[in-house]
């Protein structure tokens, strides 16, 4: 197994995390919008600048674009650069909070630093938005902030993996969900209308054929750390989802 492929879910865990968090709660009560997904997208889609709601749209992908122009043109009123540094801070503090007592943030920091400056932006236009915010300081705010910038990475080029094998967003989310909801729950957060249709082993192939093209595609920053230092990042980050998911 490729690290690319063996972190990949301490990726998408950990740097999802924050995003239901209570500093991600205030940060959406900020807004003045009531729910999750208005403030999400104004955080998250805030690096791409003030655009239309279909260049957010097809940033996140996997979303319904209807979906994200109501939540995006709902917040309008929070300018774009500081809804950005609004939710960057919301992933820093989240993560100094989770990892004040997490000795090797220093070390992993170190290890994941390397793999984002090697990435290619094309293709991942979140991923290159976040990447260009500005670092923090301290090594518990940057691990998180760190992951959260891989996890746009991936997730930008999981979209091209997905089109690319003949799937639609709305057949991925369903044959996927997320560690915390089914596919049709999935879907329907992400405001995709029922009925939904069956799955096949045929999609359920395309899929992994997806997945299998995401992890080529990202392979090659993960390429800029030797074989020590790949081993290393694996350990460390599952040490960092236990000290995140393991404390309040």
């Amino acid at each position: 197994m490729s690290v690319a492929s063996a972190v990949k879910d301490q990726i998408q865990q950990i740097g999802g995390g924050f995003m239901f968090s209570r500093e991600a709660r205030a940060f959406a009560d900020s807004t003045g919008v009531p729910g999750f997904l208005p403030g999400y997208t104004r955080g998250r889609g805030g690096v791409l600048g003030e655009v239309d709601a279909d260049v957010v749209a097809s940033a996140f992908g996997f979303f319904r674009p209807e979906t994200v122009r109501q939540a995006w043109e709902a917040t309008a009123s929070t300018p774009a650069e500081a809804a950005a540094l609004g939710y960057l801070k919301v992933c820093q503090d989240f993560g100094r909070r989770k990892l004040a007592g997490f000795e090797d943030a220093g070390r992993l920091a170190e290890l994941l630093e390397p793999v984002v400056a090697a990435a290619n932006p094309i293709g991942a236009p979140l991923f290159a938005g976040w990447r260009a915010l500005p670092r923090a300081a301290d090594a518990p705010g940057l691990v998180l902030q760190l992951i959260q910038i891989l996890r746009e990475l991936r997730g930008g080029l999981h979209l091209v993996g997905v089109l690319g094998s003949g799937l639609t967003p709305l057949q991925a989310v369903l044959i996927a969900g997320s560690p915390l909801e089914s596919g049709p729950d999935h879907a329907r957060s992400f405001g995709w209308p029922e009925p939904y249709e069956e799955i096949t082993a045929e999609l359920k192939g395309r899929w992994m054929q997806a997945e299998s093209i995401t992890d080529d595609l990202i392979a090659p920053a993960f390429a800029v750390l030797d074989d020590k230092e790949g081993e290393e990042l694996v350990t460390l980050l599952d040490a960092c989802q236990a000290a995140v998911f393991g404390s309040r």
